[in-house]
């Protein structure tokens, strides 16, 4: 799905276009002359690489992918006749900036073709998922949904939370939209039900009731506070009321409290009006539950600015389960149809289906969409577009979620842009910088050194560009300077090496009248509030670095980027304040003496900000790498010795430390150890 249609696209015979979906790539920065002199020779070797393709192509349905010189996949589409489709990119018709760019770039192609196109849809959002092409409609934060899971692989079922496959035996109830909905319904449902939410490992080992237990959460099971047949009946409730039938449950539970109270047996009483007021409080939280609509996602999709918003409710069992914004990567020419398109077939790619699927613009290819959902599951799938009644009304209440979700991100990158221009402003910088990277380095005497890179942007913390440096183990122990020359060394070494990729992207974009994504044009911007950036555009190159650290370190740093030659990206240097006290931090750039920034400018308070979440991120993946180097045991790196030669030399000498004091004539003795190994482990230990 996700075609990308325009005026004077050219189509074929089912109504299809070239260039589906298509959106900008990243940019590539920092252009050398002799690769723009060879980009017009690279677009017609693209055009006649796809021609040459076309010639043993079959009028048959399929799925192609489009390669760039380096092997990464620059675009995956589907056809309904591959021979027309691809034939069409080399016809030498009109296309979009996109389209062109995509063409020039391409060096390689790989087809499937399959069955039915049904099939090829099915492929295909199969492979965007997976690959990730640059030049396709990409669904982002799309981590997985969390369900609720009452397990059916024990005698005293669990009831947790669960992500990913669903391989385990037992009931799903989902998806909810976020996990604190998932915790929130569980907790309710323990106080309701009793039911356990330890691991079957601690459950087995229990010799007395735990905490929840006494709290009133659990039946404790475990220890034969309740039978298992009378856990089982509270298991039963608990998997009716999450399949619907919560009234049902709810009026057992009220007889039982008037029976018990009609019985003077008022402590029973009050632990079932617990349990009620417990389900109460499941029911009642949910914002809107629908009255004839018992299991559907609603998808409604917005665009502002350029960029697009997709909402998404979940209604299970007549009950609003939660929703969630997602912010998926297109080229902003693309119709909001075919945008909402491709990220269906995406979606559904990994999840299940409800029967129903409401959405709020009309697509094409529909039925086909339905037909690839229905295959998938294994049951009829309806996608459909309501224009009245209750359907239609949630619909409408998605697609004003979604505006409010957009606008809301939009009103957030306008004021980190401000910001972004305030920092441009203090440092003296000709433009406000789009990209900015800060380092900072972690380490305990220089051991498990690490360093972070954190970014920001229009779009605040970059969180999918932050990157950790493992330093290597050659670095001088505590040697601060050392650690982060060798940490920028490795960063910008990398983006020197990539400093041609932007070539035929600039060459096309200057052709057509297209938008220039260079790093050039990017520093040209002279309203850089007008636009917001989408992360199609997030530069790869930085226009400010900040390092963590004083003049010795900006030092290091300016080295790095004398020998790498790029002097032209601002460095800046920020000390801790006197008594490390925040406000009075001192500043280092090139060319100026240190200086500082007024303790209300924005600005301070911003680099406050990046300097934090800089130290956070190194801190936090230096102690990740301390806790597994602390877990590793020095018998695994000893070749030929597994799992079982370990655990028999643990299990006779009792520690580490005792095996690392036997003689070779002791290890030998060690049960499963022969001579060859004893020596291997003691040679290991006692070198020289």
């Amino acid at each position: 799905m996700g075609r990308n249609r325009s005026d004077d696209m050219p189509e074929d015979e089912s109504g299809d276009e070239i260039g589906n979906g298509v959106t900008l790539p990243d940019d590539a920065d920092l252009v050398d002359a002799a690769d723009l002199a060879a980009v017009p020779e690279r677009l017609k070797a693209g055009t006649e690489i796809i021609a040459g393709f076309v010639r043993n192509l079959p009028n048959a349905p399929g799925v192609y992918r489009m390669f760039d010189a380096a092997g990464d996949v620059l675009y995956v589409g589907k056809a309904k006749n591959l021979k027309k489709r691809v034939g069409q990119y080399a016809a030498g018709r009109a296309h979009t900036n996109a389209v062109a760019r995509m063409i020039a770039e391409t060096a390689q192609m790989e087809f499937v073709t399959t069955g039915t196109e049904t099939e090829a849809l099915l492929l295909e959002s199969n492979l965007i998922k997976q690959l990730r092409p640059r030049y396709n409609v990409l669904l982002r934060d799309d981590k997985s949904f969390p369900y609720i899971l009452l397990t059916g692989d024990h005698a005293a079922p669990q009831i947790t939370k669960h992500r990913g496959s669903r391989q385990r035996k037992g009931d799903y109830f989902g998806p909810f939209a976020s996990a604190w909905a998932v915790k929130r319904t569980i907790d309710a449902l323990q106080k309701a039900f009793l039911l356990r939410s330890c691991s079957d490992s601690y459950y087995d080992n229990r010799t007395r009731p735990c905490l929840l237990f006494q709290i009133k959460r659990c039946a404790a099971p475990c220890t034969g506070e309740i039978s298992l047949a009378d856990y089982g009946k509270l298991t039963d409730e608990a998997r009716d009321f999450l399949s619907g039938r919560a009234s049902g449950v709810k009026q057992e539970l009220a007889r039982r409290m008037q029976q018990a109270s009609g019985d003077m047996e008022f402590e029973t009483a009050a632990r079932y009006r617990d349990r009620l007021a417990a389900l109460s409080a499941v029911t009642s939280s949910q914002d809107i539950n629908t009255q004839g609509v018992e299991e559907a996602d609603v998808f409604a999709i917005d665009e502002q600015a350029g960029q697009f918003c997709v909402e998404i409710f979940f209604f299970r069992n007549f009950q609003n389960w939660g929703n969630r914004a997602l912010f998926p990567r297109a080229d902003r020419n693309l119709p909001v149809a075919e945008v909402l398109a491709s990220i269906i077939a995406q979606f559904y790619d990994d999840k299940p289906a409800p029967r129903l699927v409401l959405i709020s613009h009309e697509i094409e290819d529909i039925d086909l969409l339905a037909a690839a959902l229905s295959a998938r599951m294994g049951h009829k799938v309806e996608v459909a577009a309501p224009k009245r009644g209750e359907k239609r009304d949630l619909v409408e209440m998605a697609l004003k979620n979604a505006r409010e979700a957009l606008g809301r991100k939009l009103a957030d990158t306008t004021a980190q842009t401000r910001l972004l221009a305030a920092l441009g402003e203090a440092f003296g910088l000709e433009r406000p910088p789009r990209r900015v990277e800060v380092y900072d380095n972690s380490h305990i005497m220089g051991t498990n050194a690490v360093g972070g890179m954190v970014v920001a942007g229009p779009d605040g913390f970059m969180k999918a560009h932050y990157r950790t440096f493992n330093i290597s183990t050659d670095t001088t122990a505590g040697d601060d300077y050392g650690m982060m020359r060798e940490v920028l060394t490795r960063r910008f070494s990398r983006l020197v090496k990539e400093r041609a990729a932007s070539a035929v992207t600039d060459f096309v974009a200057a052709q057509t009248g297209g938008v220039d994504t260079s790093l050039q044009a990017e520093r040209s911007n002279d309203d850089p509030v007008e636009e917001h950036i989408d992360q199609a555009a997030f530069p790869s190159a930085p226009d400010l670095v900040i390092i963590d650290g004083g003049k010795g370190q900006l030092e290091a740093a300016r080295a790095v980027m004398t020998e790498l030659r790029l002097l032209a990206i601002p460095l800046v240097a920020i000390a801790k304040g006197e008594d490390r006290n925040a406000g009075r931090e001192t500043f280092f750039a090139a060319g100026r003496e240190p200086f500082k920034l007024p303790p209300r400018d924005p600005a301070l308070y911003f680099i406050q900000r990046l300097r934090d979440e800089a130290h956070r991120f190194a801190i936090g993946s230096h102690r990740a790498r301390r806790k597994r180097d602390t877990m590793t045991n020095p018998l695994d790196e000893i070749a030929g010795i597994g799992p079982t030669r370990k655990r028999a030399l643990l299990l006779h000498f009792g520690t580490l430390k005792a095996i690392k004091r036997a003689s070779l004539e002791d290890l030998a003795k060690a049960p499963g150890v022969n001579l060859a190994t004893a020596k291997a482990v003691h040679d290991h230990f006692h070198e020289g």
